[in-house]
C-alpha cells in the first residue's frame, strides 16, 4: 500500500485511504463532511418515521371510536375487544382490555392497549407499562385527529434536528476517546501523526459505519431486511468504525528516520 502525503485532498471517508486523508485535513473540511453524513442519517430516520411509523398511527386514529380516553390510569374503551386497530411491517396497534393474548400481529412491534396497561410485544420479549395516572389522554377520533395533525410535523422536525446534532455530538465524544489508540498505532507503525491529526482521523473513521447504518434503516423501511438483520447491521456498524481506526493509519506516510550516531565514536 502506498502512503498518503500531507497534501492529499480529503473528500471521501468511505475507504481507509480516504479516512486517512482527513488526518491532514482542516477541521473545517472534516466538519463539512461530518455534516453531510449526519444529514444523511437524519434523512434516513425522518423517512423511517414518515413512511413506516406515521401511516400506522394515522390508520389507528381513523379506527378509534367516537368516545374514549385514558384517564385515572385506566383505558375507557367501549368498542369490541380484542381488536386490531392498524398494522404495518414495523409495528401494529391493538386493543385487548384483558390482555388475553388472543390477538398477535406479525409486525415487529405490537402495542396492545389493555384496561390498565399497554403491552409492547416484539422478538425481544414483552414489556408492560402502566398508564400515567395524572394525565388525560384522548382515545377517540374526534380529539386525537387534530392533536396528531398538529404534533406530527413537529415530531418529524425534532427527529431530524435531534439526529443531526446527536450524530455530531456522539462523533466528537467517541473521537475524543478513540484518538489515543490511533496515535499509539501510528507511533508503533512509524507513521507521522500528532494528537490533533489522530483525533481527526478517529472522527473520520466513524462516518463509514454511520453511512452503513443509515442505509440499513432505509432498507428496513423498504422491507429489504428484517429486524434481526437490522440488529446485526447495528452491531457491524460499530465494528466497521474500529476496523477503520486500525487500518487507516497504515495509509499515512512514514515518519522521517532519525540519524543514528555511534556513542563510542571519537570526537574530532
Amino acid at each position: 500500500m502506498s502512503a498518503l502525503g500531507k497534501n492529499s485532498f480529503a473528500w471521501e471517508p468511505l475507504t481507509p485511504r480516504g479516512v486517512a486523508a482527513f488526518a491532514n485535513a482542516s477541521f473545517e473540511r472534516l466538519f463539512i463532511m461530518q455534516s453531510v453524513f449526519a444529514l444523511f442519517a437524519a434523512a434516513a430516520v425522518t423517512w423511517l418515521l414518515a413512511d413506516g411509523i406515521f401511516p400506522v398511527i394515522d390508520s389507528t386514529i381513523n379506527t378509534l371510536p367516537d368516545m374514549g380516553a385514558i384517564h385515572g390510569g385506566r383505558l375507557d374503551w367501549r368498542n369490541d375487544s380484542p381488536a386490531l386497530l392498524a398494522e404495518g411491517k414495523i409495528f401494529a396497534v391493538s386493543v385487548d382490555v384483558e390482555h388475553g393474548g388472543k390477538l398477535r400481529s406479525p409486525a415487529d412491534f405490537q402495542f396492545e392497549f389493555g384496561r390498565d396497561t399497554v403491552e409492547i410485544v416484539s422478538l425481544f420479549g414483552a414489556a408492560e407499562l402502566n398508564y400515567p395516572s395524572g394525565y388525560f389522554i384522548s382515545a377517540n377520533q374526534r380529539e386525537a385527529r387534530p392533536a396528531w395533525g398538529a404534533w406530527a410535523p413537529n415530531i418529524l422536525g425534532l427527529a431530524a434536528i435531534g439526529t443531526f446534532f446527536g450524530m455530531l455530538v456522539i462523533w466528537f465524544a467517541l473521537a475524543s476517546v478513540y484518538f489515543l489508540p490511533v496515535w499509539l498505532i501510528s507511533f508503533f507503525a512509524n507513521r507521522d501523526l500528532g494528537f490533533c491529526a489522530s483525533w481527526k482521523l478517529a472522527a473520520a473513521a466513524l462516518m463509514p459505519g454511520a453511512a452503513v447504518m443509515s442505509a440499513a434503516l432505509l432498507l428496513y423501511d423498504g422491507a429489504a431486511i428484517d429486524l434481526v438483520q437490522l440488529c446485526f447491521v447495528f452491531g457491524m456498524h460499530l465494528v466497521i468504525g474500529w476496523v477503520y481506526l486500525f487500518v487507516s493509519p497504515m495509509f499515512l506516510e512514514r515518519g522521517e528516520p532519525t540519524e543514528k550516531k555511534n556513542p563510542f565514536a571519537e570526537k574530532i
